[in-house]
């Protein structure tokens, strides 16, 4: 078998496939034996028709066959062969079966190859989650105006009604929430520290289809999610375009982000259960590796 080897770019490769006669005839051998088994031709009983009467009655429907049978094979042979790994089903174009050869070709996207470096001991700064007078009194001032309606009284009342003793005991409760909001904006900020800094350092490419199937299927979901919210067609189709924009970079960026993180857990051995979701086990590796800084102070 005849296998052509195409890098079309980083991740995307063709596989021109040519199957010799004798291993055509053979597969064709076998599903004439098939078909003539149950064969209906007048005259004859089941498995007791001719070849010529088989060959005329169902030539076309063993060819479809055969090559339903061939494709996959060969398919599954030259990869192996070529010690590629696909990342999706390929797309199967241009098949022919002239003087007993059946050719086609596979394309497909592979896995990219990541090169990544100086992604432990990344340096990243906290901040600090102390809640100040200011913000305390600005989500004061959002509770007296009562979110659009009469402006309220903040007092011992107000906080009796929310459920405390009093005023002091509320807002001891509402900077302890804050402190609470705070901490975890402050993750997230430290997460996108080194986010960025992964993005920045890694060289990939990145699989053409497999953006375009994310773009997809996040378009459906936003279509969804604005009908339902009352948004009129014609609104969405005046917007739709900065939308796919929007959607293409956002999928592009995770998509890169996956496989740098695939790649971080295999060269750390990283392994994770059933439960366990690898992008997070990655990223608590990460911090650990982290270089911390707080306030301008180093944390060891």
């Amino acid at each position: 078998m005849k296998i052509e080897v195409k890098k079309i770019d980083a991740t995307k490769r063709e596989l021109k496939f040519e199957v010799p006669k004798d291993r055509v005839t053979k597969a064709m051998e076998e599903i004439y034996t098939e078909v003539g088994k149950g064969a209906k031709i007048k005259g004859f009983r089941p498995g007791k028709a001719p070849r010529h009467l088989l060959e005329a009655h169902y030539s076309k429907l063993v060819q479809e066959e055969t090559i339903k049978k061939i494709i996959p094979e060969a398919y599954h042979e030259g990869i192996e062969k070529e010690n590629i790994k696909p990342m999706d089903l390929p797309e199967i174009e241009d098949v022919h079966f002239k003087d007993g050869v059946i050719s086609f070709t596979a394309k497909f996207d592979i896995r990219p190859e990541v090169k990544i470096k100086d992604y432990k001991g990344i340096k990243i700064t906290r901040r600090d989650s102390e809640v100040t007078d200011e913000e305390m009194n600005k989500t004061l001032e959002f509770f007296r105006k009562g979110q659009g309606k009469e402006n309220l009284n903040i007092d011992d009342h107000f906080a009796k009604g929310l459920g405390f003793p009093g005023l002091e005991d509320f807002k001891k409760s509402l900077r302890r929430q804050l402190e609470v909001d705070k901490d975890r904006q402050n993750r997230l900020d430290l997460e996108n520290q080194i986010i960025e800094h992964l993005l920045k350092e890694a060289t990939l490419g990145v699989p053409h289809t497999a953006i375009e199937k994310q773009v997809e299927q996040r378009f459906a979901e936003t279509k969804e999610r604005f009908f339902s919210q009352g948004i009129k067609k014609e609104e969405f189709e005046k917007r739709e375009a900065d939308i796919r924009k929007d959607l293409r970079t956002a999928s592009e960026r995770d998509i890169k982000l996956y496989f740098i993180f695939a790649k971080i857990a295999e060269l750390e051995g990283i392994k994770t259960e059933k439960s366990e979701h690898l992008t997070h086990k990655v990223m608590e590796f990460l911090m650990k590796e982290a270089q911390w800084t707080e306030e301008s102070k180093l944390i060891v």
